[in-house]
Parts: C-alpha cells; structure tokens; sequence
C-alpha cells in the first residue's frame, strides 16, 4: 500500500513540476488580416490633417527624403521575396528618420503628439513584420545609397507619403508573406 501512494505521490509531484516550469515563449503567430493595419493608417490620415492645418511651426528646415510610393504591380510582383522585404525595410528605415526630423525641426508642440503616434507606429509595424518572419534591416551608412527614393519639402508631405507607403507597398508585403499563404496538402 504504501509503494502505491509513493508512485502515486511522485506521479502527482512530476505532474505539478511540469505544469509549474518555466515555458518557453510561444513563437509569434503572423497576422494575416489586411486590415491589421488600417488603425496606422488612420492614425497616420489624422497626422497628415493636422499638418495640412497647421499655420506656424509646421514647417521643415530642409527637404527629406522618403521612400518612393509608386507600385508598378508587374515589377513588384517579379521581384524577389528579399528585394520586396527590403524595398519596405529600407523605406520604413526612411520614414523613420524622415519622422525624427520632423520632432527637431516642427516647433508647434500641439503636432509633436501625432509626430511620436507616427514614430511608435512604425516600431508597431516593424514588429508586425517580425511576426511574419521578414528580416531586420540593415541600416545604410548614408541616405544616398537608396535606390527608389524622392525628397519632400514639408512635413504634410512626409505624412502623405507615409500614408500610401503603408496602404501600398507595406500591405502588398504582408498579403504576400508566405507565413499567409493557406496550407496546401
């Protein structure tokens, strides 16, 4: 009797060991619904109305260069996986450091919200690419060795262009991750 309870007693502890260690971290599931980024996109329209509004302290002290939005959908499609990650990557990289310019060089404090909202969006988005296993960019060492890329003159249009970047070539990504594709058997 007292051999059964002691099985009993150490199935019981193996049990609550198991359920009490450490898990590892499930891995990040992909999201695959286009919609996932129509709140950046709404947030980004809401800048983009309060730039166009604004009258003094909006402007910038030199052009930016961001990414270039026009889709050729032959061309994006003949690409490869890795060029069209890092025809995103790097423009996401640009937009980045087009936003940061914009937090030094806007002084109406009233804009520097939506600046940061923009700035925070983009880290979002770039996890969500995480999610969807695309690689991390590599930063160039200057701007100039960008291809695909046009400089804009004042902050509603750095908020534009991020606009369309993100219903374009950012949502042609995500739909064509392959972590989206439906599992054939």
């Amino acid at each position: 009797m007292l051999q059964k309870t002691g099985r009993g007693l150490l199935a019981l502890l193996l049990v609550v060991l198991e359920l009490t260690r450490p898990s590892r971290p499930s891995p990040l599931r992909p999201i695959c619904d286009g919609r996932v980024l129509n709140p950046f996109i709404t947030e980004a329209q809401d800048a983009h109305a309060a730039m166009k509004s604004c009258r003094e302290g909006c402007g910038l002290s030199n052009d930016v260069t961001v990414p270039q939005t026009k889709v050729n959908f032959d061309d994006w499609e003949k690409k490869s996986a890795l060029e069209q990650i890092e025809e995103v990557q790097s423009g996401l990289w640009l937009l980045q450091q087009a936003f940061s310019f914009l937090r030094t060089s806007v002084t109406n404090t009233a804009l520097h919200g939506h600046i940061d909202n923009s700035l925070s969006n983009l880290l979002s988005i770039k996890n969500l690419l995480r999610r969807h296993n695309i690689q991390e960019y590599t930063t160039p060492a200057s701007t100039a060795e960008l291809k695909d890329t046009w400089r804009v003159s004042s902050a509603a249009d750095v908020l534009q262009n991020y606009i369309i970047f993100l219903r374009g070539k950012v949502q042609l990504l995500l739909s064509g991750t392959q972590a989206c594709w439906p599992d054939v058997s």
